[in-house]
């Protein structure tokens, strides 16, 4: 006779039977009749006599036995059989775990058995169905390992990984289904069967909280667009692109038109899996609009003010090409209204500032752009007051120039074209164009590094490395020829190496040979 557990131990578990149910531990508690024989059976069941394990066909018996912590002699209670239950589980060899009572296997003897079944053996890991994904990408989100026990745990792991990385891509109406075959050897080949659908396509872009800034200028400064009525606009979602509009380009576009404190509050992505479609809900909160108010350069010593002032974009002095013309009547760019803070134009002309500086040698001088948020007058209109903040530091001197990486080419043929000197200052324009009429020459794998400049002492004079990778020059050429009416066999060889002997000279050999 075998019982799971007795009335007695029935009792003892009454106070924690909710923290069982919490674990999801699942032992069967069955209680017995009020009767005296079952008393009995149940005070006899507390303490056992021997442990035996039933089920158990690859998993060893004695670590079983260990793992579970009963031994001779042991009180079962409620605690106990808990602990042992939860250990045998963690093993992550079982399916199911009972613990039984068994008074009718060996007379006067009660055995404690530890009955298990054990897990499947994984044999194999297949994908089937991914088209516009690879399935070595896909496979790679499954983490199971072939030859242990299949822990169900682990894969609907992957299946939701699987179905994430469709999300990610698009595919919101992919669908991931997980089946199994026993292969001749016992094991379970484990096969994911996905149907990709179609790519979800964005119906429309809800803009909630724009108040300055149109709805369409907002969807057409995104990537995201929504479906149309031309071949061409399919208004696939693409999760790369949403998160670059998100926090790339709506807030450019609202900076570059005065609203640089505008903020994204809220964004979702409604999906009707029946129709495929799906609606983006973006709220926005703009901020106020800046005007530009006062400027002012600190700390300039080797420019004068006037000579820095000249890359000031707000001054109503700014030259417009032709080509930003064409621009903006093509793409129809929104721009600031004049006298409107634009972020994308401040930044371009502390780039050129900086630019200036490191070509007259101050490589390590720092620009600090200060925008400072006021409200002024009695309507408290928003201006924004700008600042440049210089520290020039000392110029930067080149000490060395050195070339790494040419195995044949000789140095002095690339020096001839650096247009660097050591001594001399250090020239961001004169390093670049070094760097380009180097990579003219063709002799080097292209692209090449960019060249590195490393500081060498607390001045801050550098160091210049050009690094180059030899490449194969030169070109052989033959070819023959059967004349008839005793002209005889005839031919040439041609030899051309633009890099004769690593001395960047040009060297051609044509030989033809015949009867006459």
């Amino acid at each position: 006779m075998l019982k799971r557990i007795s009335q007695f131990l029935a009792r003892l578990a009454a106070p924690v039977a909710r923290p069982l149910a919490v674990l999801a531990v699942p032992a069967t508690i069955l209680i017995a009749p009020q009767s005296l024989a079952a008393q009995e059976v149940a005070g006899r069941c507390t303490t056992t006599d021997s442990v035996v394990v039933r089920g158990a066909q690859r998993v060893n018996e004695v670590r079983i036995r260990t793992e579970s912590g009963i031994t001779k002699g042991n009180t079962l209670n409620f605690p106990t059989l808990q602990r042992s239950l939860k250990a045998l589980y963690n093993m992550g060899e079982f399916h199911d775990v009972q613990i039984l009572c068994d008074l009718e296997s060996v007379p006067g003897q009660v055995l404690t058995v530890i009955k298990v079944e054990e897990r499947a053996i994984l044999g194999d890991v297949t994908v089937a169905g991914p088209k516009a994904l690879s399935e070595r990408s896909i496979k790679d989100k499954v983490d199971l390992l072939i030859g242990r026990s299949i822990d169900p745990l682990q894969v609907a792991r992957g299946k939701a990984r699987i179905d994430s990385t469709y999300e990610a891509a698009g595919y919101y109406l992919a669908k991931v289904t997980v089946d199994s075959t026993t292969m001749a050897d016992g094991r379970l080949a484990v096969r994911y069967v996905v149907d990709e659908g179609r790519r979800l396509a964005i119906s429309g872009i809800d803009i909630q909280g724009n108040q300055s800034v149109r709805e369409k200028t907002i969807v057409g400064a995104m990537k995201t667009k929504p479906e149309g009525f031309w071949f061409f606009r399919k208004g696939e979602y693409d999760d790369d692109k949403y998160v670059g509009d998100l926090g790339e380009r709506i807030p450019a576009l609202y900076a570059r038109l005065g609203h640089v404190d505008a903020r994204i509050v809220k964004d979702t992505l409604l999906v009707d899996r029946d129709k495929g479609k799906g609606l983006v809900q973006i709220g926005v909160q703009e901020g106020p609009q800046f005007r530009v108010g006062s400027f002012e350069i600190a700390g300039n010593r080797h420019f004068n003010t006037e000579d820095l002032k000249k890359f000031y974009p707000f001054d109503g002095n700014e030259s417009v090409t032709l080509t930003q013309r064409a621009k903006k009547l093509i793409f129809r760019r929104a721009e600031a209204p004049e006298g409107v803070f634009d972020q994308e134009k401040w930044d371009a002309a502390l780039e050129k500032v900086n630019g200036v500086y490191r070509d007259n040698g101050y490589l390590y001088a720092s620009v600090r752009p200060v925008v400072e948020r006021r409200y002024e007058g009695a309507d408290s209109t928003p201006v924004a007051n700008l600042r440049w903040e210089i520290d020039e530091k000392n110029p930067a001197i080149v000490n060395r120039i050195e070339i790494v990486g040419n195995d044949f080419t000789s140095d002095d043929c690339i020096r001839r074209q650096v247009f660097l000197v050591p001594g001399g200052p250090f020239n961001q324009q004169a390093l670049i164009r070094s760097y380009q009429s180097i990579g003219n020459m063709n002799f080097f794998e292209q692209p090449m590094a960019f060249p590195d400049y490393r500081p060498i002492n607390d001045q801050g004079d550098v160091d210049i490395v050009f690094r180059v990778k030899e490449k194969r020059t030169g070109s052989v050429n033959f070819g023959a020829s059967m004349g008839q009416g005793g002209v005889g066999f005839g031919g040439f060889v041609g030899l051309e190496q633009p890099n004769l002997f690593g001395l960047c000279k040009s060297g051609r050999l044509n030989w033809q040979y015949g009867r006459f």
